[in-house]
């Protein structure tokens, strides 16, 4: 045993540790591979766009893409309802560098099949499936990442280059989104969309002028509604207006200016203009009445109205204002009474020293001549009638006078509105005439046995008959006067047919400014 013990146990081995370890390779690997992927993966990540549409028609996460001019630019990620469950929340993740398309002037929409009055478009995707077109608009703006989607595209993308105007009316009629707008019957814009207003008196439009038209488009524009067939019976008769197929369809647009009229200043982007019911509404807007006048009548006025045309020789100076019997000082009064407005203007020679001379004291003067105003039946179909200006011969003296605020002007029976009483008239003293009691006397004295010759004696010996031959030819007289008035009519009609219906021509045809006023008329003794 003492040997075990005497036996040294064996020293240890101390070698010294490896500062590494191979196993650490995997792990670091791993480490800078993640971190790689990381860098990667927020490096290439481009912004999200967050779009609030109606519903998610045609929108798969995954699957529709996002495209600007047709190019991608995104990937739609997550598609889910809002909050409110009203709406859809689309989400989208766009490229990198499509992150300078995100900006507060930007619209989202989707491309899809669609057909309206106006247009067929979308027709591509039936097969390549639906996608959200994105339009940057213009430059500049804050940064955003929340937009409302538009539930249907505009017509024409922000960038492209234009006029971008505003128009307003009253009533939207027949007017649609994507109808076209013309000048001088050439297409050079389009309507982009509408809206009422917050208090619902008036619709707005926004309308866009291509680039090369845009300088058509000033200050003293005057733009109407020229949608569908235009059929109107007024003081000028039966009008049919056919536009564009497209314009009958969707509606249209057409502006110009009125005769006489500077062009004014090129507008900017956002300019309002108002949109005229048509073509005569928005001819008649340049004119500026100063000058009214009270007619009186003692006839019926039958077929006018406020709509109705004030005139001179057929060339239109005026309009009517308003008809009442508020008018009047006293109910007592039997005639109609009638308030119209007039352009003196363009009824004043300009080149006569006679201009000088205030407005009032001119129609003095003409009055004097026999000047007149009178009703004038424009369309016998309709029954229209409208105010005419006219000297007329053999007149009474007459002059202006007052009734209560107004200066009233001297009137005439005139036109076909006069036929009526005078026909009447006639048919009554042919009623009147002794015939029957002249014929009954002849009966009876030939029935007592006196001879023929004596029964003729007698019944012209009767005063009765005597009085016969001066009542026949005054009615007569009346009657040739009355047929005087229906040969105008005749004569009309033997050179147009057709004016029957459609009334008098007050245009030419195919002139291009035939909405047009003629000018100023000259009035005064060289124009009678």
């Amino acid at each position: 045993m003492s040997d075990d013990h005497s036996k040294s146990a064996p020293s240890p081995s101390v070698r010294r540790s490896r500062k590494w370890n191979i196993v650490w390779v995997v792990p670091i690997l791993a480490l800078l591979l993640g971190g790689w992927m990381l860098y990667r993966h927020f490096g290439t990540t481009g912004p999200v766009a967050t779009i609030q549409f109606e519903t998610a028609e045609g929108i798969q996460a995954g699957k529709t893409e996002v495209r600007c001019r047709s190019v991608k630019v995104g990937m739609v990620r997550n598609v889910k309802l809002s909050d409110d469950l009203n709406s859809v929340v689309v989400v989208c993740e766009l490229n990198k560098e499509a992150g300078k398309l995100l900006r507060e002037n930007t619209n989202f929409w989707v491309v899809k099949p669609r057909l309206t009055a106006a247009e067929i478009s979308g027709l591509g995707t039936l097969l390549q499936g639906a996608y959200i077109e994105l339009d940057p608009g213009p430059g500049g703006g804050d940064r955003r990442s929340h937009f409302d989607g538009l539930e249907v595209p505009p017509t024409t993308n922000s960038s492209v280059p234009g006029r971008r105007i505003t128009l307003t009316t009253k009533e939207a009629g027949f007017l649609q989104i994507g109808a076209p707008i013309h000048y001088r019957g050439f297409e050079v814009g389009r309507i982009e969309s509408r809206e009422l207003s917050e208090d619902g008196s008036k619709v707005s439009y926004k309308a866009f002028i291509s680039n090369e038209h845009s300088h058509l488009v000033t200050t003293n524009c005057r733009f109407w509604n020229s949608s569908g067939l235009d059929i109107s019976a007024g003081t000028s008769g039966v009008t049919v207006r056919t536009p564009s197929i497209q314009s009958m369809i969707s509606g249209g647009v057409s502006f110009g200016f009125n005769d006489g009229m500077d062009p004014g200043e090129p507008v900017e982007d956002g300019a309002s203009f108002r949109l005229y019911g048509d073509k005569e509404a928005a001819r008649r807007s340049t004119f500026t009445p100063t000058l009214k006048f009270l007619l009186l009548f003692d006839q019926s006025v039958r077929g006018l109205t406020t709509d109705s045309a004030v005139e001179f020789r057929g060339i239109p100076i005026g309009r009517i204002s308003r008809i009442s019997f508020d008018l009047l000082e006293s109910h007592q009064d039997p005639r109609v009474p009638v308030l119209i407005e007039i352009d003196p203007s363009k009824c004043r020679p300009k080149s006569d020293d006679i201009s000088m001379r205030p407005d009032i004291l001119f129609f003095l003067e003409e009055v004097k001549e026999g000047l007149r105003a009178s009703l004038k039946t424009t369309n016998l179909i309709t029954g229209a009638v409208h105010i005419e200006f006219d000297y007329h011969a053999d007149v009474e003296a007459a002059s202006i006078g007052k009734l209560g605020q107004y200066a009233t002007f001297p009137t005439v029976t005139g036109g076909l509105t006069e036929l009526e009483p005078k026909i009447n008239r006639i048919l009554g003293k042919f009623q009147d005439l002794p015939l029957e009691k002249a014929i009954a006397s002849l009966t009876e004295a030939t029935e007592s046995g006196l001879s023929m010759a004596d029964s003729v004696r007698k019944m012209m010996e009767d005063p009765n008959f005597q009085q016969l031959p001066a009542d026949l030819n005054e009615t007569l007289d009346e009657l040739r006067a009355t047929l005087q008035s229906l040969k105008a009519v005749a004569d009309l009609l033997e050179r147009k047919p057709n004016a029957i219906i459609f009334g008098r021509d007050k245009k030419n045809d195919g002139d291009e400014n035939d909405d047009q006023d003629a000018g100023p008329i000259r009035v005064g003794p060289r124009s009678r």
